[in-house]
């Protein structure tokens, strides 16, 4: 069997983005090791989510750092499922900026219109704590989906079978950590079903919508 090389026309960008992608990880850890370290035992421990969490600092630098990481890992992941599918006149560099900016734009306005809701019934720390528990799990999930992209680009062809399993335990993982993130808020919920069930539809399942339609057209 003959070796077939493997040609991407963009490799020297994709991999600037993944030695990024590392810096930012490697600066999370060394500026705030105990943050760190706290936030990689996540699923045995809840030990971050309980603490940090409630110290109500979106901003800190540690989450900007992961937001960052977050951001490029998934477009990343986002832009190969579009090049396999998707055929285009663009370039591969102006598809990802594309992708990015407008997975950023939907990012900062839906958790504004989160805080402009929270606000409004004056819930801004119930719904600070909540945000703060999504950002943690979705970065968490995000190191899995940086592996899974350095695989796909340096060492196994995408094909369907494989981001398909890949999209469904990022999927199932979002699932997860939303059902674990409810259960906390478990008495709540139950008496205000009602707003609970609104709030899925319009924050939560509606925003994914748009955003696959942008991206798509």
């Amino acid at each position: 069997m003959e070796a077939v090389e493997r040609a991407y026309e963009y490799r020297d960008w994709i991999t600037l983005l993944f030695i990024i992608c590392f810096l930012l990880l490697v600066i999370a850890k060394s500026l705030y090791s105990q943050r760190f370290q706290e936030f990689i035992s996540l699923l045995s421990s809840g030990k971050f989510i309980s603490f940090k969490g409630k110290e109500n600092r979106a901003f800190h630098p540690f989450n900007i750092l992961m937001l960052l990481f977050q951001s490029i890992v998934t477009s990343i992941f986002i832009y190969i499922i579009y090049r396999y599918f998707f055929e285009t006149e663009y370039s591969p560099l102006v598809i990802f900026i594309r992708i990015i900016t407008a997975f950023i734009c939907f990012v900062l306005i839906k958790t504004g219109v989160e805080k402009i809701v929270a606000n409004i019934f004056e819930l801004d720390e119930k719904i600070d704590y909540y945000l703060f528990q999504k950002f943690s799990y979705r970065s968490f999930l995000s190191i899995l989906l940086f592996l899974s992209s350095l695989i796909l680009i340096y060492a196994v062809q995408p094909n369907t079978l494989i981001l398909a399993v890949i999209g469904i335990i990022i999927i199932l993982g979002n699932a997860i950590a939303i059902f674990l993130i409810y259960k906390r808020y478990q008495g709540q919920l139950i008496q205000n079903w009602f707003y609970f069930i609104l709030y899925l539809c319009a924050l939560e399942i509606a925003p994914y919508y748009i955003l696959f339609k942008v991206i798509t057209k």
